[in-house]
């Protein structure tokens, strides 16, 4: 049996305030049709007692109703039919549209009445209280039928009730003005019906335009299916109407944005930073941005239905650990680059020593391999890199004078580096200090030649403390496009508490840089910091302390939970 289907909430609201305001109109024109006949009512009684009142202050009449009760027999019929008083009382009837002017005497005799034959009889409703003295206004039926009769006694000169006058109108006669009454009430009635259906039919549109044609029940229903995604899933949702009112963001938005309370509330007005607010409101697709230590990721989509554009909803993704996975990443491949270079090399030298000792040459030969075991295996072009003891920074400073020799750029040890320890968390060194050196690297290009990247390597108990300086033109003067510093600079002035300037753009394509390696930094109870926002001999000096990262010489580094850092898998 196929499924009823249901009326739509718009329909019944149409039907309901329809029915309502058939209702009230109905009420209404019963209310006003029984005022109106009560008022057709009061008016004919109060015709008929004017009327009666006129005629008992007519002396004539007065006189001959007097002489009629003083009569002690029955007046005769054929004298009334002919007698003033008929006279007057059919004039009267003809002149007021009145049913009936009765006079009669002090025994109810009447002695004028509109049907001649009933002369001289008695009247058909009860006439004592008149005679004693009170004016009667009633309905009553009579014999000629029923009407609004008023009574009122005629008095002799001592003001004695000798006799009474009774007016009344017919009932239809009364009511005559009624039809064409109910003719206009009708018309009021149906204009007003027509006006609520045309109101009840633009409310009904107004109401499916405002609802984009959705149905309460399905509005419940998207209502608890939106609260359960939006709390249900781990990414920032945040909605922006047409008008620029924030109308959805869930806690994770609320989280990574750090902001409260931000429905109702315009976009601007949230506390946002300008790049996430002109991400959002742009309606840019895909876009990064940096705030605070978070790296987020943001798609970025326009709302539309049937046409009509509703707004702008932004995805927030964290991605800061996949970043800092790929700066990790980074690092690996600069070490790997290292490497092979490393490989090249020393197979160079083996095939020399081998061409050495093939040849006899054995006092050379072990000279050669002597040489080789004091300055290492590999030569790298790096001016000062004998002053670094440690295998690792030597590879990894030697990696990055290559690449930076591509650009350019000569890398080269501060003359007062003195690292005695042995250097351990590799990867961490290498985010911190290879974010360091390409901004760096990015900077010098952008200047004047020379062009150089000086670091500095020390060691304070288990900590290791790096020194990154450039010929560039310094925080404060890089305005050409692209930023000389990279993403160090950012923006000229735009730094934080510490004075580490906020990124700018993207760093190796992430856009995370400084932001990172501040992060790594304080994880273990280090720091990032700048030493010197740079002059006219030389640019910005950034330093960045890494606790726990150096052991003494002679022994293996140490691990992280042994020298208190918490672990990593606790961020």
């Amino acid at each position: 049996m196929p499924r009823r289907r249901r009326m739509r909430f718009a329909t019944r609201t149409l039907l309901l305030q329809f029915a309502t305001v058939v209702l009230v109109v109905a009420l209404c024109t019963g209310v006003y049709l029984i005022l109106a006949a009560q008022q057709l009512r009061a008016e004919a009684e109060s015709s008929a007692l004017g009327i009666a009142r006129t005629l008992t202050e007519d002396p004539e009449i007065r006189t001959a109703v007097e002489t009629a009760s003083d009569d002690p027999g029955t007046p005769r019929a054929e004298e009334l039919r002919d007698g003033s008083l008929q006279r007057i009382t059919t004039a009267t009837a003809a002149r007021t549209g009145a049913l009936f002017v009765v006079i009669a005497d002090d025994h109810g005799i009447r002695l004028a009445h509109p049907d001649p034959a009933r002369l001289g009889e008695e009247v058909s409703t009860p006439f004592q209280r008149v005679l004693a003295g009170h004016e009667v206004v009633e309905w009553d039926t009579g014999t000629l039928g029923e009407s609004a009769r008023a009574k009122v006694p005629v008095r002799d000169a001592a003001g004695t009730p000798v006799g009474e006058v009774s007016v009344g109108f017919a009932r239809a006669g009364v009511f005559d003005d009624l039809p064409p009454l109910l003719a206009v009430i009708g018309l009021a009635a149906a204009g007003s019906l027509l006006l609520a259906g045309i109101g009840a039919l633009l409310l009904r549109r107004r109401w499916e335009r405002l609802t984009l044609g959705v149905q309460p029940e399905e509005l419940v229903a998207l209502v608890q299916n939106q609260t359960a995604v939006l709390n249900g899933v781990d990414d920032g949702v945040l909605a922006i109407d047409a008008e620029g009112i924030v109308r959805v963001c869930n806690a994770a938005a609320e989280r990574l944005l750090a902001v409260r309370q931000a429905v109702g509330r315009p976009l601007a007005g949230i506390g946002l930073p300008d790049a996430v607010r002109d991400a959002v409101s742009g309606g840019r697709a895909l876009s990064e941005a940096v705030l605070g230590d978070r790296v987020l990721y943001l798609d970025t989509r326009p709302v539309e239905r049937d046409g009509r554009p509703l707004g702008t909803v932004a995805v927030i993704r964290d991605r800061t650990e996949l970043v800092a996975l790929s700066e990790r990443l980074e690092t690996v491949r600069t070490m790997t680059a290292a490497l092979r270079v490393q490989r090249h090399e020393f197979a160079n030298r083996i095939h020399v020593a081998a061409g050495l000792l093939d040849a006899a040459r054995v006092q050379e030969a072990r000279d050669f391999l002597a040489e080789l075991a004091e300055r290492g295996s590999v030569d790298f072009p790096v001016p000062g890199i004998a002053r670094l003891r440690d295998p690792f920074l030597r590879s990894f400073l030697g990696a990055k004078a290559l690449e930076a020799s591509e650009r350019g750029v000569t890398l080269r040890i501060a003359e007062d580096t003195q690292l005695l320890g042995a250097v351990g968390e590799a990867e961490d060194v290498a985010a911190v200090l290879g974010n360091l050196v390409d901004n760096a690297v990015g900077a010098a290009v952008a200047g004047v030649a020379p062009r150089w990247v000086e670091v500095g390597a020390f060691d304070d108990r288990d900590a290791l403390v790096v020194t990154v300086a450039d010929s560039g033109a310094g925080l404060d003067g890089r305005t050409e496009a692209g930023s000389a510093d990279g993403n160090r600079a950012g923006t000229a002035g735009s730094a934080d508490a510490d004075g580490v300037p906020d990124e700018a753009g993207p760093v190796h394509g992430h856009g995370l840089g400084l932001p990172l390696s501040r992060e790594i930094a304080r994880r273990g109870g280090g720091d990032l910091w700048v030493i010197d926002r740079g002059g006219d001999d030389h640019g910005a000096v950034f330093a960045a302390r890494l606790v726990g990262v150096v052991a003494a010489p002679g022994t293996a580094p140490h691990d992280r939970a042994e020298t208190g850092r918490p672990q990593e898998e606790d961020r």
